[in-house]
């Protein structure tokens, strides 16, 4: 029986082995946009387990093993390290076509140089064979984004946060030491979006000594976002859970600032339209330092109530929403670009039936010798085999394929750099079959040329790395 992960994974055509293995297998990593810790690099952490490893901090394995029917004390709670394994390992046989059994299965190929199957039989011994590993420096945060080729690595941090492991790791780079750039992310949510828990006291230890209103606030968040870029930020990142846009005056929107600061109930257009109006704002500061702007929406968050008691945000609860992105989609572009303070954009929806409607409205706002505004990779739910090619076939159609930036891993691992090889793998298959159906000229350098850019390239000159 030939094994899974072989050279050959997922490339089912001469035309995709060639294209990957030519031109892809090889480039180095843009990891614009993930979730790991400044802090861990920066003190070059290292994990007393694969477990330790692989499964904290991955509300993706969380939800599977839940789906499973696993108890919460093997997923999150304090079971031992190697019970919690032999639990994941025992339901992967049954996750086919989840994205999960291809990632565990190339992560273990690439970092560990197992290539078996991982079951219930195996579990130990590949337990075992991880933690010998893990001993060595390679297996160190730094050794694993060392191994991975990773050159850039853009973490997502709060305006408030201290940047002080963005600080040191910079000061070791000036003086030649780790070389992966190491920068932060500007991710501004508790400040936008007025109706989550806890936003008065954001709002006031935003302001700090100033008497909380929104020119306070955003000037506060205009001098979070200069030290932000000091320290070579390349972008800002917005998690909304749905994008609407709604228009008000200064006045409008600081009475509704003020009434929230109050604790007094808003409506459903009040909070739409203080978002809007410190999102425009956000946009021009954004514009004005030179960054991206990256927009992400179509979730509905923590949906089970009794497990957001118990276990916090960001812990497997959140699903896609389905809203009508067009109408705020355009409208929010729109304000920006006819004031000619259109930063370039990067724009994500979790439910991929918003794929069409994005690449129709990013199509209408492009121009000035630049692809400004890009339709962000299949994002958590969409990055499967199938989401993955679906969101490139739809921008392919929609718009112009060769200008995307690419691939994420949007993850809290150090071994989720193996996700940019499963993406890569799929641009190869999808570009390689319209080849061998006689849908493209077999020519391989522009198709190199574009496999390159799009794995690479169009990122490094995007973000201006």
């Amino acid at each position: 029986m030939p094994g899974l992960m072989t050279e050959d994974f997922l490339l089912n055509t001469a035309a995709a082995r060639r294209l990957y293995h030519d031109h892809a297998e090889f480039l180095p990593i843009l990891d614009y946009h993930c979730h790991v810790s400044p802090q861990e690099i920066a003190e070059n952490k290292r994990f007393s387990s694969i477990s330790e490893l692989w499964l904290g901090g991955d509300h993706y394995k969380w939800r599977l093993l839940r789906a499973a029917g696993v108890d919460e004390a093997l997923i999150t709670g304090s079971a031992p390290d190697d019970e919690k394994f032999l639990a994941y390992a025992s339901v992967l046989p049954r996750a086919v076509g989840n994205p999960l059994y291809h990632w565990s299965h190339l992560e273990l190929k690439r970092y560990f140089g197992y290539d078996g199957p991982l079951n219930a039989e195996t579990a130990r011994e590949v337990f075992a064979l991880c933690n010998a590993q893990l001993k060595g420096e390679a297996f160190s945060a730094r050794g694993l984004i060392e191994r991975s080729k990773v050159e850039f690595i853009g973490t997502t941090d709060d305006p408030l946060d201290s940047l002080a492991f963005h600080e040191a790791l910079a000061g070791e780079r000036a003086k030649g030491g780790f070389s992966p750039l190491v920068a932060p992310t500007f991710r501004p949510d508790k400040a936008v979006n007025i109706e989550k828990p806890g936003f008065a006291g954001y709002i006031r230890a935003l302001c700090g000594d100033e008497a909380p209103s929104l020119a306070a606030v955003k000037a506060a968040l205009r001098e979070h976002l200069r030290r932000f870029a000091a320290l070579q930020c390349r972008a800002t990142d917005h998690g909304l859970d749905a994008l609407h846009f709604a228009p008000c005056t200064e006045a409008q929107a600081e009475e509704i600032l003020q009434r929230a600061l109050e604790g007094g109930s808003l409506t459903a257009l009040q909070q739409a339209e203080y978002r809007t109006n410190l999102l425009l704002f956000l946009g021009e500061a954004v514009f004005e330092q030179g960054l991206t702007m990256q927009l992400h929406f179509g979730v509905q968050r923590n949906v089970n109530e009794k497990m957001l008691s118990l276990l916090g945000p960001d812990t497997g609860f959140d699903v896609m929403a389905s809203p009508d992105i067009s109408l705020a989609l355009s409208g929010f572009l729109n304000a920006l670009y006819k004031k000619d303070r259109l930063p370039k954009t990067i724009v994500y929806s979790l439910n991929p039936a918003d794929n069409a409607v994005i690449d129709s409205v990013v199509g209408a706002f492009q121009g000035g010798g630049e692809m400004r505004v890009q339709h962000g990779s299949a994002w958590w739910f969409n990055d499967t085999k199938e989401g993955i090619l679906s969101q490139l076939s739809s921008l392919a159609q929609g718009g112009i394929l060769g200008c995307f930036v690419g691939m994420l891993t949007d993850s809290r691992s150090f071994l989720s750099y193996a996700r940019h090889e499963y993406f890569r793998r799929l641009l190869c298959r999808l570009i390689g079959g319209w080849v061998e159906e006689g849908e493209l000229f077999a020519d391989y350098g522009a198709l190199g040329g574009l496999v390159r850019d799009v794995s690479y390239f169009n990122a490094k000159r995007f973000f201006a790395l």
